[in-house]
């Protein structure tokens, strides 16, 4: 998937560190920090911006993708980021697109377990 692969990227060129993600279908849930260089909208433009680029330079696409802007909750402790991080885990169960975090296909629980490490 095109979008895992911009996030892969990005954070091997240590533009943040991803502790987790869900791609759903009309909206995507990250849990990151930025480094010490790096804004949380800086982090964000360069994820919207390598994507839309892609998108359009692999596929030809040249609708938009993005809505202007995004939302932004800060995890301020242990407990809000593992709180945080079983909603992204639970949305597409919730949303009935899986029956657990690691059947769906599109974030880190799958993806982790394919690899063999969930932590």
């Amino acid at each position: 998937m095109l979008l895992v692969d911009v996030l892969r990227s990005c954070v091997a060129e240590r533009k943040f560190l991803l502790h987790d993600f869900v791609v759903m279908p009309d909206h995507l849930h990250l849990l990151l920090t930025v480094c010490e260089d790096m804004t949380i909208e800086k982090a964000m433009q360069f994820i919207k911006g390598r994507f839309s680029y892609r998108l359009k330079r692999e596929s030809q696409y040249l609708g938009e993708v993005w809505q202007s802007g995004f939302s932004e909750t800060r995890a301020d402790d242990k407990e809000s980021f593992l709180r945080y991080r079983e909603y992204i885990a639970q949305n597409p169960v919730k949303a009935g697109l899986a029956d657990s975090p690691c059947q769906y296909p599109y974030c880190y629980s799958y993806l982790a377990k394919k690899k063999g490490n969930r932590g």
